[in-house]
């Protein structure tokens, strides 16, 4: 257990103290009128919080009276209370005890405020405030080496603590300086850690580090910021020492992506690719293009972040780089990255880009010569022309995705990623893929130097994504080689998916059916192949079931399963559909989107992307409904494509899928009066109950026998039988319980005729005045899952 975890528990001042010296360690002390003495260090502990100084002004009480009887002194004094800790050297704090001004109690249960005040402006300066929330190691660390070495070590700053320590120095400095941006906090950290206090340790940074009357201060283009207080910044080097050896600083700078707030790392592709992996690059690379591709390849980097994917270039001369951020540019030229490359600022998307989509070069004047006659020469198949590399890893971001469906009434989506020049006025043509900014520049690249080869690491979805269809249709390149790399390698990216390096020829247009890569694990180890193909839309899950026209009907739009929409952006699932018993959610056709956004409700959802479920297609969404929340997704397979069977399916192969959904965790049909929705009462019917009152021992009729009655002539396999029977057991259970009012308010329970989804909740809701066991049922799940799995890759429905 931490030491915050003991002081959160701690009663007494007793167990306070108690806490300390297990935390630290301490062996030799002794408890008297100084709460914890040591030789090395003695402590003023409090049972409550309180505030440094006057905890400093007790002990020196004590090292008055210590003093004057000719005691030995401690080189340390610490004071603790259940928030905090804070340190400082004994001498420091000696002059003050000579003050004759200064009058001391008599007692040191006699010290109070007033002398902490007088005695406040000759230590405060001196001592360390740690903050045991964040600083509790730190503290730790600092009077171990206090004790052992007899000195206060300060914490170094490295790669492993890079990202700990930013945190740290936003909260105690950034957030001090008047007028700076987050964005700018990066900038300015670094300035002040490549400083020893006295002078730079790296020059030339985009931010200094100054000093005014022996205050700092930050110079940022062209403007002063100054702290409003000094004293989180005289505590944070209290804490850290500076500035970071020798042998990290090139390595740190380098990391300023991880440091940027998150959505300007998403806009500007501030994602660090790290030198494993970009080694693994540079051996596909030479795997594919030759030995010598760096004499024979000019390489541009059109979106080089802080320059790491050509660190490994042993050729620089042959390279340029470019990239948005000016303040990227300064670091690269502060820390001396790629010497000899022509490194230069250029928006790619928007410079250079006419309202009619074609590119002209002399709108800027950014871009070098060298490289647009390397490009002219290229372009022209001149004789003797160097071949062209575009070797990048681009941003990632997205105009939408399926995070921003149903945005309860606010519309999340980056509409800004799809407002680039280039995307507004010359992707008219790509489809989707124009709200992306990975192929806004494939898209750029494709006709500004169509003869390039392209080297790019990415998402996949470009390659097998049904949404990239159009995409494909004129992006068009012989793939080389590459390998997909687990997305966790990269820090700070979200969830788990491949990132692919691959290699693509664009001189020879090539339809994308299917590719081959290697798999390397998140620590860039070689560990397998995997396919990913390119399916036509035909083959597709997606395109395999009937879907259902609305008709004129009115009806409710759902965001969950008893809750009606709240949003009015591109509201959905306002009209209903002959025959329907429900609304099959199925949005997209790939694993990623299947796991959390597949699922059955009473009414329509409110973003759609789905159809209506009805007598004739219901066997077919219980399969899809199957296969889609069966099949699991893994970093490796997130986007693989859902196919149709291979084969005519038996009957009980549909029957077990459509029990395995019925009961399915996904099923949110239900039964509700009274949803207020749009100044109306709205009311659902539950379609999807697969027992009758007398099975269940309900009170009162249902209001739909439509599941008894599709499945009264069915004969059902053991292990859906088991289901149905231990899920019978508990709507039985839940028949004959009375749930307290909360429980009905949020689960809506004023029907009868309950689904799966409010039997379930509301029974665990009430566990703990009824105990419902669920084990049976579980296990009987479990082995219908068991026995449905492996039948839906022998079905074809995924690739095996």
């Amino acid at each position: 257990m931490s030491l915050k975890a003991d002081l959160i528990l701690a009663k007494t001042e007793e167990d306070v103290k108690d806490a300390y010296i297990k935390a630290i360690g301490l062996k030799a002390y002794n408890k008297t009128l100084v709460d914890i003495r040591t030789k090395e260090i003695w402590f003023e502990a409090k049972g409550s919080p309180a505030a440094p100084v006057l905890m400093f002004a007790q002990l020196l009480f004590y090292v008055r009276a210590a003093r004057k009887l000719g005691e030995q002194l401690p080189p340390f004094l610490c004071v603790i209370d259940t928030e905090k800790a804070a340190i400082m050297e004994t001498s420091l704090a000696l002059p003050i005890l000579e003050d004759k001004s200064i009058k001391w109690p008599k007692s040191g249960s006699k010290v109070d405020k007033s002398l902490a005040i007088r005695i406040a402006p000759f230590i405060e300066a001196h001592f360390v405030v740690y903050q045991l929330d964040t600083f509790e190691q730190d503290f730790v660390k600092a009077v171990r080496s206090a004790i052992s070495a007899g000195k206060i070590i300060r914490t170094s700053i490295t790669p492993d603590n890079l990202r700990q320590v930013f945190d740290k120095w936003v909260e105690m400095v950034g957030n001090e300086l008047t007028g700076a941006a987050p964005p700018d906090y990066a900038l300015l950290f670094f300035a002040d850690i490549m400083h020893d206090g006295k002078k730079a340790a790296v020059k030339d940074l985009p931010a200094k580090l100054l000093h005014d009357d022996h205050k700092p201060v930050f110079l940022l283009n062209g403007v002063l910021y100054e702290l409003n207080s000094i004293h989180g910044y005289r505590n944070f080097w209290a804490i850290y020492h500076r500035p970071p050896q020798e042998e990290y600083r090139r390595y740190l700078l380098e990391r300023r992506d991880t440091l940027l707030p998150l959505d300007e790392r998403e806009f500007k592709g501030a994602y660090y690719t790290p030198l494993d992996v970009v080694d693994k690059a540079y051996d596909e690379l030479t795997s594919v293009l030759g030995k010598n591709w760096q004499q024979r390849y000019l390489v541009w980097d059109m979106c080089c972040g802080v320059g790491n994917l050509e660190t490994k270039h042993s050729n620089p001369r042959n390279v340029f780089m470019s990239t948005i951020d000016q303040a990227d540019i300064d670091v690269m030229l502060a820390s001396r990255t790629c010497v000899g490359a022509s490194i230069f600022q250029y928006d790619y998307l928007n410079d250079d880009v006419n309202e009619f989509g074609l590119l002209d070069y002399t709108m800027t004047g950014k871009l070098p010569s060298a490289l647009q006659t390397a490009i002219a020469e290229a372009n022209s198949k001149m004789r003797g022309a160097k071949k062209i590399l575009v070797l990048i890893n681009p941003p990632y971001a997205e105009a939408t995705s399926s995070d921003n469906a149903a945005s309860k009434g606010i519309d999340r989506s980056k509409t800004g990623v799809a407002r680039s020049k280039f995307a507004a006025s010359a992707m008219d043509d790509y489809g989707k893929a124009s709200n992306e900014l990975f192929t806004q520049f494939l898209a750029r690249i494709h006709k500004e130097i169509p003869n390039a080869t392209v080297a790019i690491f990415s998402k996949l979805k470009y390659v097998n994504s049904q949404a990239f269809e159009e995409f494909r249709t004129i992006w068009k390149a012989k793939y080389l080689g590459g390998f997909v790399v687990h997305s966790k390698a990269f820090d700070d990216l979200k969830g788990n998916f491949p990132i692919g390096f691959l290699i693509w020829d664009t001189s020879r247009p090539e339809p994308i059916d299917e590719i081959v890569t290697d798999v390397l694990d998140r620590n860039a180890n070689l560990i397998g192949d995997k396919i990913f193909a390119n399916v036509e839309n035909d083959l597709l899950l997606s395109t395999w079931p009937t879907r259902p026209k609305a008709n004129k009907t009115p009806a409710l739009p759902l965001k969950g399963a008893v809750e009606p929409a709240t949003t009015t952006a591109d509201l959905r699932g306002t009209r209903w559909s002959d025959g329907a018993i429900g609304w099959f959610n199925c949005a997209g056709n790939d694993l990623q989107q299947a796991s959390r956004l597949t699922m059955i409700l009473s009414s329509g959802f409110a973003s759609g992307r789905g159809f209506f479920i009805n007598k004739e297609n219901l066997w077919q969404v219980g399969v899809m409904f199957a296969a889609r929340r069966l099949i699991k997704p893994t970093w490796l397979n997130d986007r693989d494509q859902f196919l149709q069977p291979n084969q005519e399916l038996p009957n009980n192969f549909k029957l077990d899928c459509l029990i395995w959904t019925l009961f399915n965790g996904a099923n949110y049909t239900a039964a509700v009066e009274k949803l207020r929705w749009n100044n109306q009462n709205w009311s659902l019917v539950n379609h999807f109950l697969p027992f009758t009152e007398t099975q269940v021992g309900a009170k009162t009729a249902f209001k739909s026998n439509f599941m008894t009655t599709y499945l009264a002539k069915t004969k059902l396999s053991a292990e859906a039988k088991d289901v149905m029977e231990e899920g019978r057991k508990l709507f039985h259970h839940y028949h004959q319980q009375k749930f307290g009012r909360t429980i009905i308010d949020e689960f809506k329970l004023g029907r009868p005729d309950v689904g799966w989804w409010q039997v379930r909740r509301a029974l665990k809701a009430n566990q703990i005045n009824i105990m419902t066991y669920f084990d049976p049922w579980e296990k009987a799940y479990a082995n219908l899952t068991e026995k449905l799995s492996p039948q839906l890759i022998q079905f074809g429905f995924l690739r095996g």
